[in-house]
């Protein structure tokens, strides 16, 4: 059984204690929880504790969550959409979900865009890079981003709010810290062409430190909030 109200407060410590280590402010830095595989009373005890950045890499899984909590009073909750994403999963994800932290190609960008509902504010999505450079990892490579930022700025229901990127699990301190600076870097260097691109998704409960000193304004947390995650079943994406 998780104790959801401990395990907030020591995650919330360790954010702390990497933002003063650094000399940052700690408002500068979201918690974002991981809460795939969960069930909604743990999502809800969480955010009852005031937490309001939450997620998913289900897709069918997160709509339901998504229309349970919506249906049980639970409407402020920013979900984001972390995981790979097949082009035939956009058009829920798009409807559904306030931003898109893995885009990765032109083809998934584009329909995000075409399929966002009319009404509906622009959504948020961050391009996600492949900054540990392993095959087997989701996102660009670097030479693709511009050609994927521009088409974004032209399309009239995304907007790209910033980069996201997954270190390679493991790495030693000086690799994590080449990783993260230079996903920062590139940030740095497209936001003069793109102001709105402000966020850096990076840095899970091991690497936290490392992404929140070279710049992180959001951390991806899971296991540590709600317990190791069960995979039964989820041929889904």
């Amino acid at each position: 059984m998780q104790n959801i109200l401990e395990n907030l407060a020591s995650v919330h410590a360790l954010i702390d204690k990497a933002a003063a280590s650094c000399g940052r402010d700690r408002s500068e830095v979201i918690l974002l929880c991981v809460s795939k595989t969960k069930p909604l009373e743990q999502i809800k005890e969480a955010w009852e504790q005031g937490e309001r950045h939450f997620g998913e890499s289900y897709v069918n899984e997160a709509v339901d969550k998504i229309k349970t909590l919506k249906e049980q009073g639970v409407s402020d909750i920013v979900w984001h959409f972390i995981g790979p994403l097949q082009s035939n999963k956009t058009r829920p994800v798009a409807a559904h979900f306030d931003v898109v932290e893995s885009v990765d190609r032109m083809k998934v960008l584009e329909r995000l865009n075409d399929q966002r509902p009319e009404g509906m504010a622009p959504l948020k999505i961050m391009i996600q890079v492949n900054i540990s450079h392993e095959e087997q990892k989701q996102g660009c490579e670097e030479q693709e981003l511009p050609e994927l930022l521009k088409s974004a700025s032209l399309m009239p229901n995304v907007e790209v709010i910033g980069l996201m990127g997954v270190a390679r699990i493991d790495a030693p301190e000086e690799e994590l810290n080449a990783s993260f600076a230079r996903l920062r870097e590139l940030r740095d260097q497209y936001q003069q062409l793109y102001p709105e691109l402000k966020e850096l998704s990076m840095g899970m409960t091991a690497d936290m430190a490392s992404a929140v000193a070279n710049g992180s304004t959001e951390v991806r947390i899971g296991s540590a909030i709600f317990g190791e995650r069960e995979y039964k079943n989820r041929a889904q994406s």
